[in-house]
């Protein structure tokens, strides 16, 4: 007799008929767990923002780099009579030079010769990205060595990353 009502408990007990919910150390430990993987994800979900806005911004410096080439094509390939102005009547998506450092986007024509010119774009997190042509040799120099999609040094000779 005994027999048979240790085996009807153990048999209840391994179908689960007489368990009625989750324990307290049970829970304890799921929220433990969702707290550690919410910690291990929540400072890479912010990263990405700034790399959002570090990419939006060499896609800016690119779509001025192509408005550049453009205005040189119309000009007899003279970069000398490329302003601001001119590359945003060609590429209406470019953001103008007064918003630069205020939370927006800000492109730059630093210099602009016969053969030669050299865009900045500043991104919302303060990072600058450039394009600089040199009589045909492009370099893409970027402030933040390290950061936001700058490689390590600080340029890269073909493209950012």
């Amino acid at each position: 007799m005994f027999l048979q009502n240790l085996r009807a408990k153990v048999g209840a007990r391994l179908k689960g008929d007489s368990e009625g919910g989750f324990t307290l150390i049970e829970l304890l430990v799921v929220m433990l767990i969702l707290g550690i993987l919410a910690a291990i994800a929540l400072p890479a979900f912010f990263n990405q923002r700034d790399k959002a806005g570090d990419a939006e911004a060499k896609e800016t410096a690119h779509s001025a780099q192509v408005a550049m080439e453009t205005c040189a094509t119309d000009n007899d390939g003279q970069y000398t009579d490329c302003a601001i102005d001119d590359l945003e009547a060609i590429e209406p998506t470019l953001p103008p030079a007064t918003v630069a450092n205020s939370g927006n986007l800000g492109l730059l024509v630093i210099a602009a010769g016969e053969d030669s010119y050299t865009l900045q774009v500043t991104s919302t997190t303060g990072n600058t990205f450039e394009v600089i042509n040199d009589d045909g040799t492009f370099t893409y120099p970027c402030a933040a060595g390290g950061s936001g999609g700058c490689p390590e040094g600080g340029a890269a000779a073909d493209e950012w990353d």
